[in-house]
């Protein structure tokens, strides 16, 4: 890619002014010489996937955008203020740096930001788009970021290993991505005092737990309800269990509970009361169901019903609805209850999915009805009719 080309002041209106199909352009033909339809396609592409995840950077001028690869593991704008706020000191080695956003926002914390990316296109891309940003404490190197750290010390390391594997794809297992970080744990904490992982969303955390090692917090970092990152962070000692510490961020602040991985809880439980709550997607992940019910002092409906329930209404990490009626799943008292043809349905701990309960009953998606198919206490099948809090 020839940088001075895409800068050019036309070729930049052209991009941020092209509102059509990518499919149209494709049969076009750059309008530009020394410009490929291609590399017009992958800035356009890249600055349209980047609009809501880093707004910042969406305005700003003369940024550029590698091929769309490599902005699918791209941390949003939220997440990684979030990231640079649990790591503190005055240098840090990006080890996967890609497009660059996690450096970019550690640049804010740290003194020195090393920026390693083995591919030299991508580095060259990232070094500008720092320049053009006026972020000038971060040092961009094209090289193998693992091999790089092995050879000095820095406070915190960092790595997002690509989850891209040359022959098995799309892949979860830490073992599978690049680079190998299970297999490098020990060195690379030889070489800081902090060591900070990202994963996929998708990883399981008992497993990630085995693959990984010196493990002291986890991380689940939700965006509107959406579980976004996992985030690891790693010390060279570590005497207890691993906190555990969700968060969700809303339009209006942000949901958090914490706590010790493998805590006993003791939870109790209920038939469904006035009010009834679901957990964030953060704590769905997490799996801390009867730590909610205890910590929270609410009931859960049923010990595989991740719903819970209480008299008087409390803030709650999650959605809250009032119970208007609680209905047993039957033909004659569902054909009674169903005076509506439009409710938001969900199921926790049901035989029937959502799309056959619509399709069953007729029930069209959306409106102010709230219905949760569920198992109750007394291991009975009920629908509960709510509307939100």
């Amino acid at each position: 890619m020839l940088i001075s080309s895409l800068l050019n002041k036309d070729v930049q209106q052209f991009i941020r002014n092209f509102e059509g199909e990518i499919s149209q352009l494709a049969f076009a033909g750059s309008p530009f010489e020394g410009i490929t339809i291609q590399q017009l396609i992958q800035q356009i592409e890249g600055r349209r996937r980047i609009e809501k995840k880093l707004p910042a950077w969406f305005e700003a001028l003369n940024v550029l955008y590698p091929p769309k690869l490599n902005l699918e593991q791209t941390s949003s704008e939220i997440a990684a203020k979030y990231k640079a706020s649990l790591v503190n000191g005055k240098t840090i080695a990006d080890i996967t740096g890609g497009f660059g956003v996690d450096s970019f926002f550690f640049a804010d914390k740290f003194e020195i930001v090393h920026h390693f990316e083995i591919d030299e296109e991508i580095s060259k891309i990232a070094k500008h788009n720092f320049e053009i940003l006026g972020k000038n404490n971060i040092h961009c190197r094209p090289t193998d970021g693992l091999q790089a750290v092995l050879k000095k010390q820095y406070d915190v390391i960092y790595a997002d290993p690509s989850r891209r594997h040359d022959s098995k794809g799309k892949v979860f297992f830490l073992n599978d991505c690049e680079p190998n970080i299970p297999g490098n744990i020990l060195e690379i904490l030889n070489h800081c005092n902090q060591f900070l992982v990202k994963t996929s969303p998708m990883l399981d955390i008992t497993v990630g737990l085995n693959e990984l090692m010196n493990v002291s917090e986890i991380h689940i970092v939700a965006v509107d309800n959406e579980v976004k990152e996992l985030l690891w962070l790693l010390k060279k000692v570590v005497n207890s269990q691993p906190k555990v510490k969700t968060v969700n961020f809303t339009k209006s602040g942000s949901e958090n509970l914490d706590f010790e991985w493998n805590v006993h809880s003791s939870p109790k439980y209920s038939l469904p009361q006035k009010y009834l709550y679901e957990p964030n997607a953060a704590i769905l992940k997490s799996g801390a169901f009867d730590f909610v019910s205890e910590k929270l002092k609410l009931n859960k409906l049923h010990k595989n019903t991740h719903l819970y329930t209480s008299e008087n209404l409390i803030n709650f990490p999650g959605r809250r609805f009032l119970v208007e009626s609680t209905i047993p799943y039957s033909k004659k008292e569902m054909r009674a209850a169903l005076n509506f043809k439009k409710a938001n349905i969900s199921t926790r701990n049901f035989p029937k999915s959502v799309e056959v309960l619509r399709k069953k009953w007729k029930i069209t998606d959306g409106g102010k009805v709230y219905l949760f198919f569920v198992t109750n206490l007394e291991d009975k099948k009920v629908m509960i009719r709510c509307s939100k809090v």
